[in-house]
């Protein structure tokens, strides 16, 4: 795509108008692919303020960007108007400092995590290390919304780095802290078996709410119920307790208190555990699918509820 004249200055005045600007794919709380989630982990760090342009809702910055930079992959950050890179180099100076000294912040606190690898694990770990040529480390990846992976890796001079019993794992700087505790261990049960990984900072999973429980507490104000059905939906059988919806989006509810209780409904429960799963990746802490949706509800806790 050609840089139009236009295209250049819409993209002149953003930069102008933002000391730092992220072009990405998605939204910094729900990125829509692993490099422009890596790119927001890394400015975590940071704890700035920064613009963010969404390129899947824009084609034509989306391609133009592409050509104003003469950088080909998407996301890319921007410094008072100055490429800095895509994912690999934001991550880079990030956990060198570099990208905090560029923006006179205070360097990035790079004090050891608390990793413990269990007598179960080390076997499986060494073993995989030393099949691997082993020269490596155990590279622990943690997303803002704790979603950890574990991989093999070169030793990186700029990640911290953690000795577990003559095993290294590694854990870039933006992820550090949220790391402390982790402890990874190997499982034969009904988890499956291979390596865990528990992590004491991770919100709490997505709890069941029986439809008698939704109702009591909702009715007390114990829960905030959020029926995820659509308007149409609804009106076909409606929940008999105070509920919000997604009418409006779910900004309002994301920006509520980490520490809300927050119970999702909708007709079967399939719908209900995905937004409660969504939220618990935003970080709130106690979170629960109303069980069989307002079908069971209307069977187990109140008759006078229609069933579609």
């Amino acid at each position: 795509m050609s840089l139009t004249p236009e295209l250049r200055q819409r993209i002149d005045e953003l930069l102008q108008a933002n000391r730092i600007v992220l072009f990405m794919k998605g939204e910094p709380r729900a990125p829509q692919c692993g490099f422009s989630a890596k790119a927001v982990a890394a400015l975590s760090t940071l704890e700035l303020p920064y613009a963010h342009v969404n390129v899947l809702a824009d084609g034509e910055i989306r391609e133009g960007i592409k050509a104003y930079g003469n950088w080909p992959t998407i996301p890319q950050l921007y410094i008072e108007g100055e490429l800095v890179g895509g994912s690999d180099i934001i991550e880079q100076m990030a956990n060198s400092g570099e990208l905090h000294a560029a923006l006179g912040v205070a360097p990035p606190d790079r004090t050891p995590p608390a990793i413990t690898i269990t007598a179960a694990a080390r076997p499986t770990l060494r073993k995989a290390i030393d099949d691997a040529g082993g020269d490596l480390a155990v590279q622990v990846d943690i997303d803002p919304n704790f979603r950890t992976r574990l991989a093999l890796a070169t030793p990186d001079a700029n990640a911290i780095t953690v000795d577990c019993d003559g095993i290294p794992v590694q854990v870039a700087v933006a992820a550090a802290r949220r790391a402390d505790g982790l402890v990874i261990d190997f499982a034969d049960d009904a988890r499956g078996k291979g390596l865990v990984v528990e992590n004491p900072n991770a919100p709490p999973p997505v709890r069941a709410l029986s439809p008698a429980d939704a109702q009591s507490r909702a009715a007390a104000g114990q829960v905030r119920l959020v029926d995820v059905r659509p308007a149409e939906e609804r009106a076909l059988a409606e929940a008999p307790v105070p509920h919000s919806t997604f009418d409006e989006g779910p900004g309002a509810l994301e920006a509520l208190p980490k520490d809300t209780p927050l119970a999702f409904l909708c007709h079967h429960g399939g719908r209900s555990q995905q937004a409660a799963e969504h939220f618990r990746q935003r970080g709130f802490r106690e979170v629960y699918s109303v069980e069989g949706g307002i079908d069971a509800w209307a069977e187990q806790a109140n008759g006078t509820i229609p069933r579609y």
